[in-house]
């Protein structure tokens, strides 16, 4: 994975727990309800940002998924 995509207080840290997923699938929650509002009013300078952020998010994500071998298929 490109360090880019890692969130800057996660990036040098091995271990990522329960709390951590959860809190980025929380997030990433608001993030779709955010632009979708933002895609409804036609604002895209707004919801282009949050897809970012979306984006980064579940590059991530998969990433830990994809790393760890006791993951459900």
């Amino acid at each position: 994975m490109l360090v880019a995509f890692v969130l800057d207080w996660l990036r040098g840290k091995a271990e990522v727990n329960q709390e951590t997923i959860q809190w980025l699938l929380e997030e990433n929650d608001q993030l779709i309800h955010c632009i979708a509002k933002y895609q409804n009013k036609s604002r895209a300078n707004e919801y282009v940002q949050y897809q970012h952020v979306l984006h980064r998010n579940l590059i991530y994500l998969a990433t830990i998924a994809d790393a760890n071998p006791n993951s459900a298929s």
